[in-house]
């Protein structure tokens, strides 16, 4: 079936950590080694996530922040199950980089009402259900949402606070032509940085001397652009620099 849950029967729509955990080992048992573990996954993707891991001194799936997981999904394009955990429940969130969609157990709405900083990635597999197909809503359609608005909040409200790998170093940023943002919740000093990067090209020292912002929110800002496709980077242009703020500027 398209749309079969994917966790276990339960009375409650989160499932407890502990029963997660069991569920994990239960499931490794019948079936084949490694088969629900990162292992399963695409290779290029594996070693994406591995990449976060070796660079920071982190060692597995659980050390994995949740912008991590889903920027690596989308620059492979590749759906994945991500279960986090909240609090003392586990949310099951599955997300289609190619259809811009996710499915989860709870309204998008509930999910960024949530401390993003605090959601913690406990299992990531590839996916187990399809996307929404209109043709066939399906009796799950409610749990589908689109997947820009939650990578923007992840990048400006959840754990991580510097560059993705793609777009740090010696770099100069603007927002790209024609880039539809009408999804997000832009306003204030953040609205008017996306206005003025739509027409210039800047590095990040700079853009972190704009009102409102810092280095850190510069950054995720950054972040929240590029992976919603809207952030143009220019290596060779003349106001790249490197974000080693102790070097000359460029």
């Amino acid at each position: 079936m398209i749309f079969d849950s994917t966790q276990p029967a339960q009375t409650s729509p989160l499932m407890r950590v502990s029963e997660f955990h069991r569920y994990l080992a239960e499931n490794d048992r019948d079936s084949v080694a490694g088969s629900t573990r990162l292992s399963s996954l695409n290779p290029s993707l594996l070693h994406d996530l591995q990449r976060f891991a070796q660079t920071e001194g982190r060692s597995d799936e659980g050390s994995l922040e949740v912008l991590e997981v889903l920027a690596a999904a989308v620059r492979h394009a590749r759906p994945l199950l991500v279960h986090v955990q909240h609090d003392f429940r586990v949310l099951a969130l599955t997300v289609f980089p190619s259809e811009h969609q996710i499915h989860c157990q709870v309204s998008l709405s509930t999910l960024l009402s949530w401390r993003l900083t605090e959601l913690r990635v406990l299992h990531v597999e590839p996916a187990r259900v399809e996307p929404y197909d209109p043709a066939r809503p399906g009796p799950e359609a409610h749990r589908y949402a689109p997947l820009g608005p939650l990578l923007w909040e992840l990048a400006l409200r959840g754990a991580r606070d510097e560059l993705l790998p793609e777009i740090s170093g010696t770099a100069a940023y603007r927002v790209a032509p024609g880039a539809d943002l009408s999804r997000l919740d832009l306003g204030g000093t953040l609205a008017a940085a996306v206005q003025r990067l739509a027409r210039q090209t800047t590095n990040l020292r700079e853009i972190s001397g704009w009102p409102g912002f810092d280095r850190q929110r510069a950054m995720r800002m950054l972040n929240g652009l590029y992976l919603q496709a809207a952030l143009m980077v220019s290596r060779s242009h003349p106001a790249a620099t490197n974000e080693d703020w102790s070097s000359p500027e460029a």
